[in-house]
């Protein structure tokens, strides 16, 4: 993990959707106050410039109310002998979370972390966007760096009840995560910039928070 002084740089940010989910799941239960046991998430597929093959991992907490998606090679990087390429990087991950029939689920907030090494005149945006297979509403939110910063980060993205999307009740359907890293040449070019969403020791995580709800009976 790169080392960095922590700072408190959490910005909230309420999800850009105006429609409300009209599953029968979202509209008729409450939501409950744990997850079900028997959760389980695999992952489907993974692409992009940011995670190649074998950098990513995820995984469920013990009290299944979140989970966390790990990144060991995700850095966009700008300035210096640094590729055109190198200063946008990518990640789209699709998985298969399994959950108890009779369940469903939402993302009510996802903490970002990572490093920031800009220099002077630089800037870094971290983005994110996330839905379900087959449904065209997506949540996304993005939050922008701007150098002098040699710094650890974190973003907090908080999403209204109100605008919660659940997967609907007894369909089987990946949750799909898209992220992107994004920076620029500082004042002076010579120098490297980069903004990072890694860790090699595992110690910087994205987590993804759920809503539960039990699906209303047949």
């Amino acid at each position: 993990m790169r080392k960095g002084i922590a700072i408190s740089a959490a910005a909230l940010a309420t999800a850009a959707m105006a429609t409300v989910n009209t599953a029968p799941a979202s509209a008729s239960a409450p939501q409950l106050v744990r997850g079900p046991n028997g959760v389980t998430i695999e992952i489907a597929t993974v692409n992009g410039s940011g995670c190649p093959a074998g950098s990513a991992a995820v995984a469920v907490s013990d009290d299944k109310e979140a989970f966390t998606v790990t990144y060991s090679k995700y850095t966009a990087q700008a300035g210096g002998d640094s590729a055109s390429t190198d200063s946008r990087k990518n990640c789209q991950i699709a998985m298969k979370v399994h959950v108890p029939q009779g369940f469903t689920y939402a993302i009510n907030s996802t903490d970002y972390r990572g490093f920031a090494n800009l220099e002077p005149g630089s800037t870094g945006t971290q983005k994110a966007s996330y839905y379900f297979q087959g449904d065209p509403r997506t949540t996304s939110h993005s939050h922008a760096l701007r150098g002098e910063l040699i710094d650890n980060w974190q973003f907090t993205d908080t999403i209204d009840i109100a605008a919660l999307v659940y997967k609907p009740c007894g369909e089987e359907r990946n949750f799909n995560i898209n992220t992107e890293l994004r920076v620029t040449k500082g004042t002076d070019a010579s120098k490297v910039s980069f903004l990072a969403m890694d860790s090699t020791d595992g110690s910087i995580k994205t987590t993804y928070h759920f809503a539960w709800k039990r699906c209303p009976l047949p």
